[in-house]
This record gives C-alpha cells, sequence and structure tokens, in this order.
C-alpha cells in the first residue's frame, strides 16, 4: 500500500538518493553523481522552503515525492524506477492537483516520452516549447486546469 504523507526534515537523505537514481535511470548519459551538491543546495534552498512536499511510502521507505509550490508549479515528479508503472506517480500528481486546484504547471524534457506520455494520461495538456534555463535541454511545457 502507498502512503502519501508531507516531506519531513528527516526525510532529505532519502529523497536526495532517490533523485539521483531516478534521474540516472532516466539519463544513463549523464552524470548525476557529479550534480549532487548542486541538487543538495537546490533542494535545501529552493525547494524545500518554497514547495509544498508530499511523499510517497511503501513499507515505511521513501519511493517517490512531488514538489509544487504556491504558483502551482511542479518542479519535481519522481518515483523510485523499480515503481515505476506503479499508482504512485498517478497518486503524487493527483496530490498536486489537490494542493493546487487553481491549475498545476510543468516543464518536461522533450526527449523523455514516458514522462509525456504519463503527464499527457494524467490530463496535462501541450502549452508551448522551453529551455530548461539550469541545462539547456529542450523542454516542453504542461499544462493542467481544472
Amino acid at each position: 500500500m502507498i502512503l502519501l504523507r508531507p516531506y519531513r526534515p528527516e526525510d532529505e537523505a532519502a529523497s536526495i538518493d532517490l533523485w539521483h537514481r531516478t534521474w540516472q535511470q532516466a539519463y544513463p548519459q549523464i552524470d548525476f553523481a557529479a550534480r549532487l551538491d548542486w541538487w543538495r543546495e537546490r533542494w535545501r534552498k529552493d525547494l524545500v522552503p518554497k514547495a509544498q512536499i508530499v511523499v510517497a511510502e511503501q513499507d515505511g521507505v521513501l519511493t517517490g515525492f512531488v514538489t509544487i509550490d504556491g504558483e502551482g508549479y511542479l518542479d519535481q515528479l519522481v518515483v523510485d524506477p523499480a515503481r515505476w508503472g506503479s499508482d504512485a506517480a498517478r497518486l503524487l500528481v493527483d496530490e498536486a492537483k489537490r494542493l493546487s486546484p487553481s491549475g498545476v504547471t510543468l516543464l518536461v524534457n522533450k526527449d523523455n516520452a514516458r514522462a509525456i506520455r504519463f503527464y499527457e494520461r494524467n490530463g496535462f495538456a501541450h502549452a508551448g516549447d522551453d529551455v530548461n534555463p539550469t541545462s539547456g535541454r529542450p523542454v516542453l511545457k504542461m499544462v493542467w486546469q481544472a
């Protein structure tokens, strides 16, 4: 059974490890271990203080999380690759929608077809092209409206 709950400070190490493992699986050609210090800093300064973070747990193990800020921007949706295809991602997106009922926006890498299909299945529409300001990678803006 998947349990959703608010993020707690003691979840930091597990959340950062999960981010690393998930992105490394999605993009094996990129060295995400080299980005861990940058990510830890971004997590602590940009996401934890400014976004609501909800984690998914299964059997007491953190298996996913979603971040949603006050503007309805979903910055991160991360699910353990071993749980891809489970209900975890859908439940986390549904929680982001509940927390931001006026709408949710996000950017997804244009070459991440799996993620794009997931968001489409969960009611998100394409809303234009953009470029990730950090990586320079082409991204697709997607929007969900109630």
